[in-house]
């Protein structure tokens, strides 16, 4: 029998100096994205997917913790140092991802608060009968 040789796919790095982060920070879970500019996802990270389960998920070091797992990938594969930064959402994980973003020594460009805020409402109760 022939056997095929499996040759491994090489890592290129790319520089992808400036990017955007994106934050969506629930009172349940913290998710973070990292993009490039064209909005292209170079890495992610949640709070569950970097171990934590149940209440502790919604914890302001959970989201610290999933931010470094993030930033790491992106740093090393595509030399990440600019970043926009999107922050949507009430949850704990806010502030803490923000100091998280500093302490890695990237540049940050602008922080925009991307809440969705209902400006009409729902629609209301109807009239009691008399």
């Amino acid at each position: 029998m022939v056997e095929a040789k499996k040759s491994k796919k090489s890592q290129v790095k790319r520089n992808i100096l400036t990017g955007k982060i994106f934050i969506s920070a629930s009172f349940n879970n913290t998710l973070i994205t990292i993009t490039d500019n064209e909005g292209n996802t170079l890495a992610w990270s949640s709070s569950g997917n970097a171990g934590f389960k149940g209440t502790r998920k919604s914890t302001p070091f959970a989201a610290t913790s999933a931010f470094e797992k993030a930033i790491q990938k992106a740093k090393e594969q595509y030399g990440l140092q600019e970043v926009d930064v999107y922050i949507k959402g009430p949850g704990p994980g806010r502030d803490a991802t923000l100091r998280a973003i500093r302490a890695a020594g990237l540049k940050i460009i602008m922080i925009a608060d991307v809440t969705p805020i209902p400006h009409d409402g729902p629609r209301p109760k109807k009239k009691r009968r008399a």
